[in-house]
């Protein structure tokens, strides 16, 4: 019986083995596994105005080339056109069919195959592969979810809709002006254990720190993710929390939840705030940010008042311990039980979902 890399027991274990932040074949194995779970592709909002978004972040995340089309509904196809393997879509556009720009074959917003020029001599055509194909689709409450054979963690959208769903996020508004992309020279590994504690804001979070009372930041785990709560310090800016709310009568200045393997949904009283963590190589990894906005006079405000200079500060720290952490002064730490529950949930996971 293979012995888990990651003991049970956080008072006993040891962190991931540097090797899991510095080798190139560990992280080929790990991130090879991306494709048995559900990613963020976008939100409803941001197909009010175009009805057809290419998914770049997916082809970089599992390695397929997929757009949303919303038609009657919202579908998640293949972008590669069935003639000769060109994109179909190359950006966001508003539009009633598809159209190949290589050779012009078209679709109907629903993936199938509708015309092809010089092709009424063609034998047996069309069949059904010339159809765009089809990958599975997920929305909850307007945020719109899909992957390539996502059969890990469904319970996670129950344990949103316990918490939140008395939050109405469907009808957030996307706010093109708080999309942010970063590429930073480190695992992305290092970036998700720097998001899943709290330990260290009062160290590197100075403005941050002002706005959360410390003593009172908790993390939750559940099946396939990690929530904190932070709760405001002196009143500063929180939620309105209704009475079917789990934590009605605090005050709560932000929900942050982390999905496995890099998904960041962070919940402040004007809004949602996603990051997505996309591996670009061992030791460089790209940082999405995309904002929906529900109260915009609360903007500027509390734990998710500025976000650029905490990602900034973030940013420095992963970075330095990147190169740390290539030391061969250093391969395994140990865990805080009280402050790092949420890094060690994610090393049994990340542990238990790769061949090594």
């Amino acid at each position: 019986m293979k012995e888990d890399i990651i003991h049970s027991d956080i008072s006993k274990a040891q962190t991931l083995p540097s090797k899991y932040y510095t080798d190139e074949g560990t992280f080929l194995d790990i991130i090879s596994g991306f494709s048995k779970f559900w990613h963020f592709a976008a939100h409803e909002g941001q197909l009010l105005d175009n009805n057809v978004i290419p998914l770049e972040h997916m082809e970089e995340l599992v390695g397929e080339a997929i757009l949303l089309a919303k038609n009657e509904e919202v579908l998640a196809l293949s972008n590669v056109c069935t003639h000769r393997g060109m994109l179909v879509s190359t950006e966001p556009c508003n539009i009633s069919t598809l159209k190949c720009r290589y050779h012009g074959r078209t679709f109907g917003l629903d993936g199938k195959f509708k015309n092809m020029p010089e092709f009424k001599d063609v034998k047996d055509f069309p069949t059904a592969r010339d159809n765009l194909l089809k990958f599975p689709l997920r929305i909850w409450k307007g945020i719109i979810f899909t992957g390539v054979n996502p059969t890990y963690f469904e319970s996670v959208f129950d344990t949103l809709e316990k918490r939140l769903g008395w939050m109405p996020i469907d009808s957030f508004q996307y706010d093109l002006s708080r999309f942010r992309s970063y590429e930073i020279n480190a695992n992305w590994a290092l970036y998700v254990d720097n998001y899943l504690e709290g330990f260290h804001i009062p160290f590197v979070h100075g403005d941050l720190n002002q706005e959360l009372d410390y003593d009172s930041y908790r993390t939750e785990l559940f099946e396939g993710g990690v929530l904190q709560v932070g709760v405001a310090k002196n009143e500063e800016e929180c939620f309105n929390l209704p009475d079917s709310s789990p934590d009605y009568g605090e005050q709560i200045a932000a929900y942050y939840y982390w999905i496995y393997p890099g998904l960041m949904l962070n919940f402040y009283p004007w809004g949602l705030s996603v990051n997505l963590v996309i591996p670009l190589s061992v030791n460089r990894t790209k940082i999405i940010y995309h904002g929906f906005v529900w109260d915009k006079e609360k903007l500027g405000r509390g734990a998710g008042g500025d976000l650029d200079k905490v990602e900034s500060e973030d940013q420095e720290i992963v970075e330095a311990t990147q190169r740390g952490v290539n030391s061969r002064a250093y391969d395994r730490g140990r865990y805080s039980p009280t402050k790092e529950t949420g890094i060690h949930h994610f090393h049994k996971i990340l542990t238990s979902n790769t061949g090594i």
